[in-house]
């Protein structure tokens, strides 16, 4: 079954408010054999909503629109979708009543207020949707042609619960299922883009004929394989097999797979090897331990840190010497080195972790450019370090440095 989706409101198009909407039914819908084939954003105009629902109703028959479903002037999306299907509407008492219930059991003061009945009314032939995560319900309308709309509100929380709750069931009770499309993805880290495909050679294109996409980012490099058409058990062994043959090349590189996160593996090979942890950082002014404390039990592992950003807090906090600062700067594995140590003896466990660096705009010079980094690790006295140039503005430098850290410490404690 394909589909299209279609996103409504002024703030998605000045950038105020982020579609998170549309991807995560795209993600889902494709384990139902449901593919996204078009995503369209457009604002609170009825014209501009008639001309992008008509043109997707003519293209694929299978509409699901995203917001304008409260109850607001701006709020235009059932009446301009009824009017396009020749539907007056009509107040539906059932749903009115269910607002009034709602309102109070909230312990909102006074009566719900009347703008809130144009949220009771619907489209004449629609099929209200129940919504349990929300006040706005959901419509399903459909014409003699069995093409359809489904409206579902904006909301992430309601829009989200809906979907799971109601519309991917009523899709696969229509036929969308038996087939999926599936993914699975391998993320690297370490290696270029390019690099990445050239070691992979004839593989990068299709590995045992499943298409694979270069996904970049500041993680690393994600290869994403995808199968089409085929029945679960069909794509899983695909997959299963590109995946395999991707391995084979490029492995080393790979750190884990789908939306495994780097600092969630470094914790486990920590916990599994009985190693407490301490991070000294520079230039990324703690993102290190904010990666590692963001995962749940992160404590048992991760016992503290020390930002410093100032050299003379290098030199007091870390025992970095001044001579090594003198001879070849801040931003060097030498001072890296010196930092996680440092730390390491500082709070007494087994790892140590360190990142200094240039992340801009400004610093740089021609031997240290902007985005250069170093980290370090000593893990009970070994100590390793690398030197490298990260791409990006601030943001993204201090996230490559926070994810080179960790890969350097999953190498080592992998013994790679």
């Amino acid at each position: 079954m394909d589909v299209e989706l279609v996103s409504i409101g002024d703030e998605l198009l000045l950038g105020f408010t982020v579609d998170t909407n549309t991807a995560h039914f795209a993600r889902a819908a494709a384990d139902h054999g449901i593919q996204v084939v078009r995503r369209s954003t457009v604002g609170d105009d009825a014209d501009a909503i008639t001309s992008v629902v008509r043109d997707a109703l003519a293209r694929t028959g299978a509409v699901i629109t995203c917001g304008g479903l409260g109850p607001t002037a701006d709020d235009r999306t059932k009446p301009t979708l009824a009017a396009l299907f020749g539907r007056t509407m009509r107040f539906d008492d059932a749903i009115w009543e269910s607002l009034r219930t709602r309102w109070k059991a909230r312990g909102w003061p006074g009566e719900i207020p009347e703008t809130n009945r144009e949220q009771a009314m619907v489209p004449e032939g629609a099929t209200v949707l129940p919504n349990a995560h929300g006040s706005a319900p959901g419509i399903w309308l459909e014409d003699h042609d069995g093409r359809w709309v489904a409206m579902l509100p904006g909301v992430p929380r309601e829009f989200l619960g809906m979907m799971r709750d109601t519309l991917l069931p009523r899709l696969a009770a229509r036929g969308a299922g038996g087939t999926v499309i599936r993914s699975r993805t391998l993320r690297t880290q370490g290696i270029a883009e390019s690099a990445l495909a050239e070691t992979l050679g004839e593989l990068a294109k299709d590995p045992l004929g499943v298409p694979l996409a270069f996904m970049p980012g500041y993680e690393g490099v994600d290869l994403r394989l995808t199968v089409r058409g085929v029945s679960p058990a069909v794509a899983d062994e695909r997959l299963a097999a590109a995946a395999d043959a991707l391995r084979a090349r490029v492995g080393k590189w790979v750190y884990g797979e789908g939306d495994e996160d780097l600092a969630t593996l470094v914790l486990d090979r920590l916990r599994a090897r009985g190693m407490r942890i301490a991070v000294a950082e520079s230039c990324t002014g703690g993102m290190l331990g904010m990666r590692l404390t963001a995962i749940p039990g992160a404590s048992d592992r991760f016992v503290g840190g020390v930002i410093a950003y100032d050299n003379a807090v290098k030199v007091r906090e870390l025992g970095v010497r001044e001579a090594t600062l003198e001879a070849v700067g801040a931003v060097s594995e030498e001072v890296a080195r010196e930092m996680a140590s440092g730390v390491r003896a500082r709070f007494g466990v087994e790892v140590g972790v360190s990142i200094t660096g240039v992340a801009g705009p400004g610093g740089g010079t021609p031997e240290k450019p902007v985005g250069t980094f170093c980290v370090a690790v000593d893990v009970q006295g070994e100590v390793r370090s690398l030197r490298t140039a990260g791409v990006g503005d601030r943001h993204e430098i201090r996230q490559r440095a926070s994810q080179g850290a960790l890969s350097l410490l999953r190498r080592v404690l992998a013994r790679e």
